[in-house]
């Protein structure tokens, strides 16, 4: 129950439903999802760990709100873990590790950009990222990555008026570097990738006036 109570906020928070600063109240939410406190009290610290809420005194629950520099802490985090990842994907698929999961993944995100929904699309962005850090079969990668990818979706949805077809292009590029066994051009175009990505966002963020603490 817990768990799904957790999906039920974490999409709410995502999509804006619960804005950011807003306070998640026990009483309102046990009401909207028809559950009681329990479920809603275990959820919270989940969504604590994964970035999505933080408690405050006198306050309780309140949802995250994005700053430029936790935007900025997530993009260095994603090109230290990544850029490694691409490198370490590729040099598994040279020695024989399928890379048919990533090309499912690319599938799955080409399918999603067809629906035009910031939601799917974001979901299916966030997978895609994973599946390379699956590549390397570094369990410790793998991890790590699992306790930020909550945070990625969120902030590819807030950053979904970009052109997702150029997020493709650079899925697509990423796919052919792992899937070439050629470590060096994985790393530069995860690099790459990432680093375009960050300019990117960070230009939406700070025009973006409904969003707390980025201008």
């Amino acid at each position: 129950m817990s768990r799904r109570i957790y999906d039920e906020l974490r999409e709410g928070i995502i999509r804006g439903r619960y804005p950011q600063g807003s306070r998640l109240a026990e009483q309102r939410l046990a009401e909207e999802l028809r559950v009681s406190r329990v479920p809603l009290r275990e959820a919270v610290p989940l969504l604590v760990v994964d970035g999505f809420v933080r408690t405050l005194p006198r306050r309780g629950a309140v949802v995250t709100t994005w700053t430029v520099d936790m935007a900025h802490e997530l993009f260095d985090l994603r090109l230290c873990m990544e850029v490694g990842a691409a490198r370490f994907a590729a040099r598994q698929v040279a020695r024989g590790q399928s890379v048919e999961p990533l090309r499912a993944a690319l599938d799955r995100c080409r399918e999603g950009v067809r629906t035009g929904d910031p939601y799917r699309i974001s979901g299916d962005s966030t997978e895609f990222h994973e599946v390379v850090v699956d590549l390397t079969s570094n369990s410790l990668m793998r991890s790590v990555m699992r306790s930020v990818t909550g945070r990625m979706m969120w902030l590819f949805y807030l950053t979904s008026e970009l052109n997702p077809d150029d997020a493709l292009d650079g899925h697509e590029e990423l796919l052919r570097a792992v899937e070439s066994g050629n470590e060096r051009v994985a790393e530069s175009i995860a690099y790459a990738h990432i680093e375009r990505d960050r300019d990117e966002s960070m230009r939406v963020l700070v025009e973006r006036r409904d969003v707390p603490d980025l201008a």
